[in-house]
């Protein structure tokens, strides 16, 4: 009757957790875990490594199903199924919370992070706790913030060897609005799309282009159908793990427990092996047939300087003391190096 019932679970997008135990033991459930993360890819692999030490650590007794590819939906509508408790897990792209809690805008200024080791100090410290916070009263958890890599631009049309190359192009980019501007700022004609459409658009001439890490633009297979690639670095994601909160409430604290600590061991993983695989993706897009730019300073401070606008308006309307945090961050990681 058990495993009947067990089976019947399995089959809901609801969580499956029983009536808490008075020794808070670890009870039998699954865990359904979403993105929109192509498989193979820095991001799914996080999540693959995440349900084998939960379920390590469970002792079998968690079972995290991941759902690759846009397979429950695409990221927005993965954040209201949390929100309403209709699922448990989800992993995105943190910029995309700024629909939420417009402080999370500030992650997707142009040019902010010069490298990985100034976002980690960013999102593992007061700015990352903040963020955390504000998420907490839209009913989402925040488990650890792991990371999608800095983002280049691609098209099939020509190659951009200068920011007035962008001119014209038909641009995918996230569904947010700091995307939009910035590459409306670029001179390009920015189209806001769910990834798990992006192939297809790509494919079609829907768009020209679009932007991503390298690791993403492999794994989703977007050289085949794209020619070029200018190594932009315009902004760095990191990717926020979020846990429905109606659903987290039913935990005990000793499964929440077990969550959160491999969430962590997990975000550490997923960052290195993310960090590795962008320059060895960006070796096999090249061997692939794609042509790679690498921008010279002076090309880059040409898109930092026509980008700023719309870096300073997004900083303008956030918390001021968040942005203060932010760039004292910053500063200090730098001072010292």
């Amino acid at each position: 009757m058990r495993k009947t019932l067990m089976a019947f679970m399995a089959g809901l997008l609801l969580a499956s957790v029983s009536p808490p135990a008075a020794n808070a033991e670890i009870r039998e459930q699954i865990i359904r875990c979403a993105s929109a993360g192509a498989e193979g890819s820095p991001l799914v692999i996080g999540q693959r490594k995440f349900a084998e030490m939960v379920k390590e650590k469970s002792g079998g007794k968690i079972d995290v199903k991941v759902f690759p590819a846009g397979m429950l939906g695409g990221d927005l509508q993965s954040v209201a199924s949390l929100q309403g408790g209709l699922l448990q897990m989800s992993v995105m792209n943190a910029g995309l919370m700024a629909s939420l809690a417009p402080d999370f805008a500030l992650l997707d200024l142009p040019f902010l992070f010069e490298n990985a080791k100034e976002a980690d100090a960013v999102m593992d410290g007061e700015v990352g706790k903040s963020f955390t916070e504000e998420l907490a009263d839209k009913n989402l958890v925040v488990l650890a913030y792991w990371e999608l890599g800095f983002r280049n631009l691609t098209n099939s049309r020509r190659p951009v060897e200068k920011v007035d190359d962008i001119e014209g192009l038909k641009i995918r980019v996230v569904q947010s609005p700091i995307y939009l501007e910035m590459f409306q700022a670029l001179g390009a004609n920015a189209v806001p799309m769910p990834f798990p459409e992006v192939y297809t658009a790509l494919e079609t001439g829907t768009v020209d282009g679009q932007e991503n890490p390298a690791p993403s633009i492999l794994t989703a297979k977007l050289n085949e159908v794209q020619k070029y690639i200018t190594l932009t670095r315009h902004t760095y994601n990191p990717m926020v793990l979020l846990f429905s909160k109606p659903l987290w409430e039913q935990l005990d604290q000793e499964e929440r427990d077990l969550l959160q600590a491999a969430a962590s061991e997990a975000a550490a993983f997923q960052r290195q092996l993310s960090r590795d695989a962008d320059a060895k993706a960006v070796e096999a897009l090249a061997a692939s047939g794609m042509t790679v730019t690498k921008l010279p300073p002076e090309e880059i401070a040409r898109f930092r300087e026509k980008t700023k606008p719309v870096a300073d308006k997004f900083a303008a309307s956030a918390n001021p003391d968040l942005v203060k945090a932010l760039t004292d961050t910053i500063q200090r990681v730098r001072a010292a190096n």
